[in-house]
């Protein structure tokens, strides 16, 4: 039985299934050197494969420094948000 080629992505960034299977090193190589590589599955778009890098930069580390930034960056951060003290009645306790 004769193998098939592999046939080169049919658009740019754009690879069938079997052929990004296959040529798995050239797809990880595209990837870091031109970006985003979808893969498609019966014609469907189904993934994108994305560096670590990107992925990461997407995902954002779990530190809460984004949070952090665009609450230093309010106009409205002077405002003081500590609650007022509220003295409770106690009351006796037999034990």
């Amino acid at each position: 039985m004769a193998q098939r080629a592999a046939s080169p992505p049919e658009q740019s960034g754009h690879w069938r299934l079997q052929d990004a299977r296959s040529r798995f090193g050239e797809l990880v190589r595209r990837v870091r050197s031109d970006g985003p590589q979808h893969v498609t599955v019966h014609g469907q778009e189904a993934v994108v494969v994305i560096s670590a890098e990107e992925f990461r930069r997407l995902t954002g580390a779990a530190t809460g420094q984004s949070l952090i930034d665009v609450l230093q960056a309010s106009p409205h951060r002077d405002i003081d948000l500590e609650p007022e003290s509220v003295v409770m009645p106690v009351r006796d306790v037999g034990l």
